[in-house]
């Protein structure tokens, strides 16, 4: 009865406050979430990179580790997605597998494992997220305008602060008592607003091909996991952090997949991502409580 309890503690909150995003986004379909971006990407993710990095006892070569643990889990998701693509017959397979290689582990993944791990798998969560945000960046970019584009990254500010971050674990710096307080400020109300953020792109996002939309979500939602399993087992890793690593693979595609599309690729790519993006979401109001559930019964 206790794991049920601990997995409610966990969901609910990450739930409810993207509920309370699907309210008022059908409330007010005109309500402005730029201040959210914009605060989002500018000042709470560098924030929460900061503070989850630097201050909740991680040491570097736990960061460094999971950094590449799963590195290698989106070199499997790129080749489960490539597959996947070309088995239902899409035409630009290069813009349209960022959503499913570059799961939500920022708006959802992270505020999850703070709530099942505490601090610590935040502290991992985090590692984790940094990875998934250079590769935005970058990766993204490039699967999305089929070319790299350098200012992205010299303009992003999250860049910077897993630069500090990583150097801070480095050197084993302690960071200032005002500065650990900001940061965590910031990176509460940042994880409030992007989950509310997420909510209230569910209610713009539509679905233009579901029967794709949904064969592209069951590889993301399921095979995900699968793939969490695998590394798990093959490097024989034990405890929260193998949790963590379970929960971060079976996250939804991000909305970020979205955001950096529409500003690349072709409208039609762009409907297709945006697809994903819904469907996969949706689904993981079901599976999240199953992994979760998993990952506390066997990986504390």
């Amino acid at each position: 009865m206790e794991i049920y309890v601990k997995l409610f503690e966990v969901i609910f909150p990450v739930f409810f406050v993207i509920g309370i995003g699907y309210y008022l986004g059908k409330n007010n379909p005109k309500i402005d979430t730029k201040f959210i971006t914009n605060f989002a990407a500018n000042i709470g993710t560098p924030a929460m990179v900061i503070y989850a990095v630097t201050s909740t006892g991680i040491t570097f070569d736990i960061f460094k580790d999971y950094f590449w643990y799963y590195l290698l889990a989106i070199i499997c998701f790129s080749v489960v997605g490539i597959i996947n693509l070309y088995l239902i017959k899409t035409r630009d397979i290069v813009r349209e597998l960022p959503p499913l290689i570059f799961p939500n582990t920022g708006n959802m993944g992270l505020p999850i494992c703070m709530f099942a791990y505490g601090s610590e798998g935040l502290g991992v969560s985090a590692s984790i997220t940094s990875l998934i945000i250079l590769m935005h960046f970058t990766v993204g970019v490039f699967l999305a305008d089929r070319k790299f584009n350098l200012d992205v990254i010299i303009k992003n500010p999250p860049f910077y602060a897993i630069i500090f971050s990583a150097t801070v674990l480095f050197y084993d710096i302690k960071m200032p008592v005002f500065v650990i307080n900001t940061t965590e400020w910031l990176m509460y109300t940042t994880i409030f607003l992007i989950l509310m953020s997420l909510g209230i792109a569910l209610t713009r996002l539509k679905v233009f091909s579901f029967n794709k939309a949904l064969i592209s979500s069951f590889t993301r939602m399921f095979i995900g996991p699968l793939i969490g399993i695998g590394l798990i087992l093959f490097f024989d890793l034990k405890g929260f952090a193998a949790g963590v690593l379970l929960i971060q693979c079976s996250m939804p595609s991000a909305v970020l997949n979205y955001l950096v599309g529409s500003i690349y690729s072709p409208k039609k790519v762009v409907d297709s991502v945006a697809s994903t993006i819904v469907v996969s979401t949706i689904m993981s109001f079901i599976t999240i409580p199953i992994v979760v559930y998993f990952a506390l019964r066997y990986f504390s």
